[in-house]
């Protein structure tokens, strides 16, 4: 029987622990289309279900990785056919149904999109799960007005892999942007990305007043919790905010007045679950106009044999932008 490599995680003692594991195509979880996997990449959410810091994976065993891409092996479905250049982000990848981290991956049909005319393998895992929630949190503010005359977008946790392609996605799109970082020794980086100013996390003064100071016509949060509060407080008239992350907490304290006295719109942002029809617009806007044009300066290429080693990195805010898993060298 024909094996290939996968890393699986596994609940040990209550805790998850992955690991490379040697597996049949007959293992993974069903599905009409069978993947030859090219490349992968490493988001939040892989890392909290890798290291079991966040409750992340809904199964156990289960083989990690939330974003895949290759070529299709053999498909069941008449939308696809072997040959295919396809890729797979969200859904229940990675954390009720295998995943992306194996060299063969078997999905259903209805999770799979044709690879966008003009992109290759590499650039659709550069971006993955990241990109694709910077495009859709983008389109989704451009469908209640936001437009580049408005005023400022500001973006929280500016280094990470959403806000590090958003940055440039708004400066291509001809917006003004400010980052929000707490890392004193990127905004450099920041700027060579598109910001046109940086706020210092450390500097921040949020204040305490149901409403400051009008500063944003849309903001792009990561971060949640006092951060997300605080953007509620200093939005323009009929701005919008655009919610993707939790990384400084989940809860939110506000109040109304800012949504009734200046009709600020807080827009919930969620990539696993998008309806079809909208995935195919956005990934192919992600080829289009909303292609970074500095998509390399933001990626980190790694083995698949040296994938452990990046999930404490992030964990620890050790990386910057994006890292891309290259599923052909396996050792």
């Amino acid at each position: 029987m024909q094996t290939f490599k996968a890393y699986r995680i596994f609940e040990e003692g209550g805790k998850s622990a992955g690991r490379f594991v040697d597996l049949a195509l007959d293992e993974l979880d069903q599905g009409e289309v069978v993947i030859d996997t090219h490349y992968s990449s490493v988001n939040y959410k892989d890392a909290l279900a890798a290291t079991g810091a966040g409750k992340v994976i809904r199964r156990f065993p289960c083989v990690g990785g939330i974003d895949v891409s290759g070529v299709v092996a053999s498909s069941s479905d008449a939308r696809f056919k072997a040959g295919d250049e396809v890729l797979v982000t969200g859904y229940d990848m990675g954390v009720a149904h295998d995943g992306g981290y194996a060299e063969k991956v078997r999905v259903p049909a209805d999770w799979v999109v044709h690879l966008p005319k003009g992109m290759s393998l590499f650039e659709a895992m550069a971006l993955g799960t990241a990109g694709y929630t910077a495009a859709l949190a983008i389109h989704r503010m451009e469908q209640n007005d936001l437009r580049p005359e408005n005023g400022k977008v500001i973006v929280t946790g500016a280094t990470g892999g959403v806000s590090s392609l958003a940055i440039q996605m708004l400066a291509q799109l001809g917006y003004k942007v400010t980052a929000l970082t707490g890392k004193e020794s990127e905004h450099d980086y920041l700027k060579s990305l598109g910001a046109n100013e940086i706020l210092s996390r450390k500097d921040l003064v949020m204040g305490s007043r149901p409403m400051e100071k009008s500063l944003w016509a849309g903001a792009m949060d990561s971060v949640g919790g006092e951060t997300l509060a605080w953007l509620t407080r200093t939005m323009q008239q009929d701005g919008c905010i655009a919610s993707y992350g939790n990384a400084g907490g989940f809860e939110l304290h506000t109040t109304v007045l800012p949504f009734i006295l200046r009709g600020v719109r807080l827009l919930g942002v969620d990539s696993a679950a998008t309806p079809m029809h909208q995935r195919q617009h956005v990934w192919q806007r992600l080829a289009t106009d909303l292609h970074p044009k500095l998509l390399e300066k933001v990626v980190e290429r790694v083995h698949f044999a040296d994938l452990p080693q990046v999930f404490p990195r992030l964990m620890q805010s050790q990386l910057r932008g994006r890292v891309v898993v290259s599923m052909k060298a396996v050792v």
